[in-house]
């Protein structure tokens, strides 16, 4: 980590310079997480299934002097693609591009041996960073505030381009030890992490929330394989697991399912997507992960804002996302007034705290739109609190529909879809003359 740190410094990376990475998860991809953070450059994730388009915008938007690439994988030729975009490549040398769409743009770094015109290989970053003294690290390092931001990360844009959610490192290493406090992490944890690392699920919760406990990370594979997560568990011994429903349900419905040892699992997170109650109870039974904990979030909050706890009532660890994480508030509003409603009652919820990003990256107005003067992050999700404090999410609140004067939420449908053998759904709304609004479902069976 110390050697990418000093060849990235090498290169002329300042502190407050945007790098960005664009690869599937691979080893390079942690070192350069941590490297960068020690020196101040903030780390732009960019999704690995980006097209050429997407690439320019997040490039273009955040202002990246440098880019780490992976070679190719699957259908992406990361290669071919950023010469596509940067044409200039094939006559410059590395460090000096001038590329008409990327005015900004000066290094690109591929990982893997591999020589290609006008970029560095993995091995070129690691002997510049020879030429760094350990002193020159350690002053760089001693320059570095806890509130600076380290990251940018960007969220899907449903409603217009995405936005590059801005954090920093208390935003980050906080969220991630809590987290990981919560399952009970200790040094003697392996976790088995097939999320992926651009993503803040991989970041956050999966490779600080090791760091922070001295728990093992071991990455299955560069994107989600379920044969693979089985064999990695089978021959690792891990104990923690981490995903999204969809891994989960994977797994389970996996032909092989039965031929391995899963018996060391322990704890993970389920998060990223509503969890049905029907998947964690096979998870807690089938998997043995019976302290798996829920998650909910978004990227602008660090991402997690309530959590449910190993030792909580069976219904709660199943049937919500659990209460509030240390140091953070939540609060379900009207979003038409804004007031707090009676506890059981839907609305929007909000979260305050430590958790809540610096702000979107060059974009003022969508951050006052999300942050209000209170500091409250509305998130857009439809919740209801109860007595306890424990959240349930019952969906967007622009998904919610009123069907003959009655609100609909999509997570009560899809409740009951997860109880049948339905491989994949797509909820939608319809316009019916008789009743206004109402929920239909594209279904692919089992």
């Amino acid at each position: 980590i110390n050697q990418c740190a000093k060849g990235l410094m090498q290169l002329g990376l300042q502190k407050g310079q945007r790098a960005g990475i664009w690869s599937p998860n691979r080893i390079e991809w942690v070192v350069t997480q941590f490297a960068a953070a020690k020196i101040g450059v903030i780390l732009v994730s960019i999704n690995p299934a980006y097209r050429l388009h997407e690439l320019e915008y997040a490039l273009t938007q955040s202002g990246c002097t440098a880019l780490l690439i992976g070679p190719a994988f699957k259908t992406s030729n990361y290669t071919q693609m950023i010469n596509d975009l940067a044409p200039e490549l094939a006559i410059c040398k590395a460090g000096v591009l001038k590329a008409a769409r990327l005015p900004q743009l000066t290094t690109i770094i591929r990982f893997g041996d591999d020589r290609w015109p006008g970029m560095y290989t993995w091995g070129d970053l690691l002997k510049l960073g020879k030429q760094v003294s350990d002193e020159q690290l350690a002053t760089r390092q001693r320059e570095q505030e806890f509130d600076d931001p380290v990251s940018i990360m960007y969220t899907s844009g449903t409603t217009g381009a995405p936005k590059g959610a801005t954090l920093s490192h208390h935003n980050m290493v906080n969220n991630g030890y809590f987290t990981g406090r919560l399952q009970k992490f200790t040094h003697e944890d392996r976790v088995c992490i097939p999320v992926p690392l651009y993503h803040i699920f991989g970041t956050v919760i999966a490779n600080l929330g090791c760091v922070t406990h001295g728990a093992a990370m071991i990455y299955s594979s560069e994107v989600f394989e379920p044969l693979t997560v089985l064999q990695t568990i089978h021959e690792e011994k891990c104990t923690v697991l981490m995903g999204v429903p969809t891994m989960f349900i994977a797994l389970l419905d996996h032909p092989d399912f039965a031929k391995y040892d899963l018996s060391t699992l322990r704890t993970g997170v389920m998060g990223g997507a509503p969890c049905p109650v029907e998947v964690m109870k096979k998870v807690k039974t089938l998997m043995h992960m019976e302290e798996i904990t829920i998650c909910f979030g978004m990227t602008e909050t660090s991402p997690v804002s309530t959590q449910t706890h190993i030792d909580a009532p069976f219904e709660k660890q199943v049937g919500t996302v659990g209460q509030a994480h240390p140091h953070v508030e939540i609060k379900v509003i009207d979003p038409s007034t804004g007031r707090v409603v009676p506890i059981g009652e839907p609305g929007e919820v909000c979260t305050r705290g430590y958790s809540v990003m610096l702000g979107y990256w060059n974009n003022p107005i969508a951050t006052m739109e999300a942050i209000d003067q209170a500091r409250w992050m509305h998130t857009g999700d439809q919740g209801m609190m109860d007595a306890e404090g424990y959240l349930n999410i019952v969906g967007r609140i622009k998904d919610m529909i009123i069907r003959g004067g009655e609100n609909i939420y999509p997570r009560e449908i899809e409740e009951l879809l997860y109880t049948r053998k339905i491989q994949k759904f797509i909820m939608r709304k319809q316009a019916i003359e008789e009743l206004g609004l109402q929920q239909a479902a594209s279904i692919k069976t089992a």
